[in-house]
């Protein structure tokens, strides 16, 4: 790697900027090259991953191992596991990766050949693999392939994919009706976090749909800012004062669960941009609309509301956001224990909830010690939901409403039903514990000690709540006393 300008600025030697990017752009490209083949490595690495797999489909790889059908696919999650608990990653990422790169391997021998040359990135690899995954023939996927990969060596991962679109359905020999009936059965909605309180919406649909609803929510857009602009000028020009008629736009409501507000009439639109009114009229219609394509003639779809699992400190109802007066700081409300909630829509959200439950934390750690509510009832499940507001498999972020609450101890080996025995794990982790050469044990105060078939040792702990801290890190004096639910605050939570 070329490094001629710190070698000339340590001699004295002046040089010009010109010069100094030349050298730079140099030393980038050469890394480029070599991440590649780094690259290239990885992937062959979890190649091998997924042989070992393979090899421990019969037994586990492990003396009394205890695998139960599918075999080939417990072996691959209990591999995965181990390889995600040692590099701090998802083991769902880990096994999906594994999958893309003996598909590399196995079907784009010269992509893999090219990046393991340095010839091209991995985002140019994985653009290539994308769009010829559904080539099944393996003489036209290798003549799809060696167009694709010259393009690569000389256009950005951008460019390569509208030539890669292009190439792979020339090379289809199925027709294209028939792969589209196949690909419908992949349609889905999910959701993912971002930062500040917000999260991301996506969903896979049919194109001709998509498409569709992108344009009815622009052109509803549009309709609702006209009639605002044309609102906004009659009211300027003095019109309406004669029998107090006014231009009126459309009426969108609210958007309930959100807390955001998309009232017409208003003014409001005036200071939104068109996405932003597309994103208020989509969240407007999905949480108030009824889905008149599939539901009963008793109207029993539309009658199912969104409903979303909110934490809230009680400090951050009565007080709102910011440090106490003793310098703590005033933790927000989380949405599903990890999406941190702004406290105007957590107090709108905690106004309209028919109940509460209210979780008991130790002041020095924030580990939970109880959960009581004023309807009692189910109590064991909610402390454990509250505890376990998240899988406890290290690395699993599944949250609480779809895990199941598993014996640590199996309850016919004699194991109790009780918080020092019971965790939640997901379906994956559950099967995972039960069926593999993974074990678990309880250490106490909800600590889980994972023993992969390796031997490696992980722990996991619980989930901390929302609750306020000092400076230090420390819980402040009037937080919840340990297990007894007392305050030393003047003006305690009314609950």
């Amino acid at each position: 790697m070329e490094n001629s300008t710190a070698l000339a600025q340590a001699t004295g030697k002046h040089v010009l900027p010109v010069d100094a990017l030349a050298d730079l752009v140099s030393s980038l490209e050469s890394l480029e090259r070599v991440q590649s083949r780094l690259h290239a490595v990885r992937e062959g690495l979890l190649v091998m991953a997924s042989q070992l797999a393979e090899a421990m489909e019969d037994d586990g790889g492990v003396s009394g191992s205890r695998w139960r059908p599918p075999a080939r696919e417990l072996a691959e999650r209990s591999v995965a596991a181990e390889i995600a608990a040692a590099t701090r990653m998802s083991d769902r990422t880990v096994q999906r990766q594994m999958g893309l790169a003996v598909e590399l391997a196995d079907r784009f021998p010269l992509t893999f050949q090219a990046l393991s040359d340095g010839r091209i990135s991995l985002a140019h690899a994985r653009v290539i693999q994308d769009a010829g995954a559904s080539l099944m023939d393996d003489e036209a996927r290798g003549r799809y392939e060696a167009v694709v990969v010259r393009c690569a060596e000389r256009q950005a991962p951008g460019r390569v994919r509208r030539v890669a679109v292009r190439e792979a359905e020339k090379a289809q020999s199925e027709p294209l009706a028939e792969r589209h009936e196949r690909a419908r059965e992949e349609r889905r909605v999910w959701v993912n976090p971002l930062p500040d309180g917000m999260a991301e919406l996506g969903a896979v649909l049919p194109a001709v749909v998509a498409y569709g609803i992108h344009d009815r929510l622009t052109r509803i857009a549009q309709a609702y800012a006209d009639a605002h602009k044309e609102h906004d000028s009659a009211t300027e020009n003095g019109a309406g004062a004669h029998g107090g008629q006014t231009a009126q736009g459309p009426q969108t409501g609210q958007a309930g669960a959100g807390g955001q507000t998309a009232q017409a009439g208003r003014g409001a639109s005036a200071s939104r941009t068109m996405d932003q009114l597309r994103a208020d009229l989509l969240a407007d219609v999905m949480l108030r609309g009824a889905p008149t394509g599939h539901d009963t003639p008793e109207g029993m779809l539309a009658a199912i509301t969104a409903r979303v699992d909110v934490t809230v400190p009680a400090q951050t109802l009565i007080k709102g956001e910011g440090p106490d007066a003793d310098g703590a700081s005033r933790v927000l409300a989380e949405l599903d224990g990890r999406h941190p909630l702004d406290p105007d829509t957590a107090r709108l959200l905690a106004g309209a909830a028919p109940g509460w439950n209210r979780v008991i934390t130790d002041p020095l750690n924030g580990s939970v010690l109880a959960v009581d509510r004023y309807r009692p009832g189910e109590d064991l499940r909610r402390l454990l939901r509250a505890r376990d507001s998240r899988c406890r498999f290290p690395g699993c972020g599944i949250k609480a409403r779809e895990l199941d609450l598993d014996h640590t101890v199996d309850a016919a080996l004699g194991g109790a039903t009780e918080a020092g025995n019971l965790a939640g794990l997901c379906r994956r982790h559950h099967l995972l514990k039960h069926h593999s050469g993974w074990d678990v044990r309880q250490a106490g105060a909800g600590v889980l000690e994972w023993t992969s078939p390796t031997g490696r040792t992980y722990s996991d702990q619980p989930p901390a709540p929302a609750t306020p801290t000092t400076p230090d890190g420390r819980r402040p004096t009037h937080a919840t006393q340990r297990g007894t639910g007392t305050s030393r605050d003047p003006d305690p939570p009314p609950f």
